[in-house]
């Protein structure tokens, strides 16, 4: 689904979709009032502009929560964090380009491809080990093995030194469980055991085994008690 009230900017988008064949434009328009009712229709991508008249572009997306992937386009890059705060895959500045569009769309298969890969669909928490069911298997993660965790969207991943798991759940969501009582958010995309921090400076954050993760602005205060 596209909407941008611009109709050339509109037409610059359908040009730059078409060559790629596994991509279906099925709906196109210039408010977000007007897509309201297309809401239930089975829609994988959302690319719209950021500042339409009546709904903007970040109201409409609140609505579109089920829509799994959003690209916002824009001529006002200052916006750029404010949406990535709700859900969004990309934002691209206007003019667009047709080597960051081709850019995006490699975003986007990437994060389709580990969707379809993630078939973790349940997981159970106990005081000292996690248990997920990937499939027909079940693995039991022991929770001192967990170096941090990474946000994908509705999807978290587990990263440990043996193996990397998904759990469908948000970032958000995990932390709000006993189990994680002991992670730290650095980032809206990591989040890490705080026995496991080693070092700090302005940007980023490292962990055993020289592992280097960034640190968002917005979470320079939740790492406070790591000053000397």
């Amino acid at each position: 689904m596209i909407i941008d009230d611009d109709e050339l900017d509109k037409l610059v988008l359908q040009h730059y979709i078409r060559p790629y064949e596994n991509i279906e434009i099925v709906a196109s328009f210039d408010s977000a009032e007007k897509a309201i009712p297309y809401l239930d229709l089975p829609i994988d991508l959302l690319i719209i502009e950021t500042n339409l008249k009546g709904m903007s572009g970040p109201e409409f997306r609140k609505l579109a929560h089920k829509i799994p992937a959003c690209i916002f386009v824009s001529s006002h890059p200052e916006l750029a964090a404010t949406v990535f705060e709700i859900d969004t895959l990309d934002f691209i500045t206007k003019p667009l380009t047709a080597e960051r569009f081709h850019y995006s769309m490699q975003r986007l298969f990437d994060f389709f491809k580990v969707k379809e890969k993630c078939d973790c669909y349940d997981a159970l928490f106990g005081e000292n080990f996690i248990k997920i069911k990937e499939g027909g298997h079940i693995s039991q993660i022991r929770k001192t093995d967990v170096l941090y965790l990474e946000a994908l969207k509705d999807y978290t991943r587990i990263i440990t030194l043996e193996k990397n798991h998904c759990i469908l759940d948000s970032l958000g969501n995990l932390l709000l469980k006993n189990f994680f009582d002991s992670f730290v958010r650095i980032h809206r995309s990591y989040a890490v055991p705080r026995h496991l921090i080693r070092g700090k400076s302005c940007h980023e954050i490292e962990l055993t085994h020289h592992i280097k993760l960034p640190i968002g602005r917005a979470y320079k205060n939740n790492l406070s008690f790591f000053e000397p």
